[in-house]
């Protein structure tokens, strides 16, 4: 009997040697195994993590190097064996067991491209019920869903997707914002590589709902195995009958290409990317107009984040009231959040709006990998603010977060322990600033120099009480006049370390 043994094909994975493992059990296998290259479960400290389809479901082993395969096939892991690398069935790991997976229910769980794959678990049913209808019923049905803009913004999906709809008939595009960027994230690139038809099915119910019939996934250089599986999916999409003229023989049309960046943070604000799409430098662009009335060429365009659309097909398949009854508040349905820094088991969580900091970090988590006390955590990305544990209690969503003074952001949260300098990471933020402003306007591109040079003079211990006047009423100027939020939240990490840990700035040359 052939059994199926999936190896994770995502970039974690590989990162670790999945290929070689993979390879070498099926060298092994003397013919017994059939190789599945799924994406990754989310459990990236187990990667590679290989499982195996048994009677009782599939059993997980991870993390696996190829030196452990013989082992392994002593131990009759294809059977579900036990073996010291064995941690049970995958569903009933109680890192994997305790989410609500809605956006990526089908990662890991399916060969990304293998569409009968997708279709069997679930796939396509939100794109056949929004070709029955019109679009102002599927812009209804995204704005009763309250879902959100989850790329960091925060913007109602429904209100973005009802401005371009209400557009005079034309030429209209739909985009996806791949440019993924922020320090521990990759919650895009994920899905992209495990679960490339959902975000394709969620762009051509989108591209229905306004009356685009072109679109484009903008995808950062750096994914190479993102963009290789999206061209892939595209093609099958394509000769499936699910893009291109009529699909599924109704009067829907949409053409759909994946174009590169060339890794500028900037791009990942929707104006300069594209500016980058039209073959321009990437810079942001003045508002209004907003982009769902002229954007790319011109024309009215939606851009939204990967999980933004990847989240779609969900919706349109189980119905808005389904989704919105995950959450609280204003923040509504799931949110993959993501695991990184000095953290014992990084990865991705997909939770309802509404878990608290403290059981994503320390009971999904399972605190520092280093063992040593929690000093803060970075919530939403490079520009976002500090929060330390004894503000953990804090529920993950768009407003509690920003009443914390911090954010969501792309849902990426980096740990940090207490041998952390946090004078050096404000600095790092005005660096970061520094070389990632598209230079457009000056608060941005000359106050994250002069912001960085001012932290220096701290550090060096020259007129500190001045010089933290100075960064203060930097900060201001950049919040206040910056053109968009790369210069604008560039304070919030530096105020959040200076409040929190004012003695490492009013006496840096202490040694800690």
């Amino acid at each position: 009997m052939i059994v199926n043994v999936y190896v994770p094909c995502d970039a974690a994975a590989l990162s670790v040697g999945a290929d070689n493992v993979a390879n070498t059990i099926l060298k092994q296998s003397n013919g017994k195994v059939n190789i599945i290259r799924n994406g990754s479960r989310g459990m990236l400290w187990l990667e590679p993590l290989v499982e195996v389809e048994t009677l009782k479901g599939r059993v997980a082993y991870g993390p696996v190097g190829v030196d452990d395969v013989k082992s392994l096939f002593d131990s009759n892991f294809l059977e579900g064996g036990d073996h010291s690398l064995c941690h049970g069935l995958t569903e009933e790991i109680p890192f994997f067991a305790n989410q609500e997976r809605l956006t990526f229910a089908r990662v890991g769980k399916i060969n990304p491209l293998d569409l009968n794959d997708y279709e069997a678990n679930g796939g396509l049913l939100g794109l056949k019920n929004a070709l029955s209808m019109k679009p102002s019923q599927i812009v209804d049905i995204i704005k009763d869903s309250g879902l959100r803009g989850r790329g960091g913004a925060g913007f109602p999906t429904g209100i973005k997707w009802e401005t371009a709809c209400a557009q005079p008939d034309g030429q209209k595009y739909i985009c996806a914002n791949a440019d993924e960027g922020d320090s521990g994230t990759f919650a895009d690139r994920m899905l992209m590589e495990g679960d490339p038809f959902s975000l394709i099915e969620g762009m051509i119910i989108g591209a229905r709902a306004i009356g685009a019939d072109k679109g484009y996934i903008y995808v950062r250089s750096e994914y190479p195995h993102a963009i290789r599986t999206l061209k892939s999916a595209i093609i099958i999409m394509e000769e499936s009958g699910w893009l291109g003229e009529g699909i599924n023989d109704t009067e829907t049309n949409f053409k759909l290409s994946v174009r590169i960046g060339a890794g500028a943070y900037i791009c990942g604000e929707e104006s300069s990317m594209l500016e980058s799409l039209e073959g321009k430098r990437g810079q942001v662009k003045v508002k209004p107009p907003i982009p769902a009335v002229s954007g790319m060429f011109g024309k009215p365009t939606i851009v939204n984040n990967v999980l933004t659309l990847g989240s779609v097909p969900f919706i349109l398949a189980h119905g808005a009231k389904s989704y919105a009854n995950f959450g609280e508040g204003r923040s509504k349905g799931t949110q993959p959040f993501q695991l990184a820094g000095d953290i014992k088991r990084g990865g991705l969580v997909e939770k309802a709006f509404g878990v608290s900091m403290e059981e994503l970090i320390n009971v999904y988590g399972g605190g520092t990998k280093s063992g040593r006390p929690i000093k803060a955590v970075q919530a939403g990305g490079p520009l976002g603010g500090y929060i330390t544990p004894e503000s953990f209690n804090v529920t993950m969503g768009y407003e509690t977060l920003a009443k914390a003074k911090t954010m969501l952001g792309h849902g990426g949260l980096v740990v940090f322990n207490d041998t952390t300098n946090m004078l050096s990471l404000a600095r790092y933020a005005m660096e970061f600033c520094e070389i990632e402003s598209c230079g457009k306007c000056t608060p941005c591109r000359i106050g994250s120099v002069r912001g960085k040079e001012t932290l220096d003079k701290i550090a060096s211990g020259k007129n500190i009480e001045e010089n933290i006047q100075i960064l203060d009423d930097l900060c201001d100027l950049m919040e206040e006049a910056s053109l968009c939020a790369m210069g604008g939240l560039t304070p919030m990490p530096v105020r959040t370390a200076m409040q929190l840990f004012p003695d490492e700035f009013t006496n840096p040359l202490i040694e800690r």
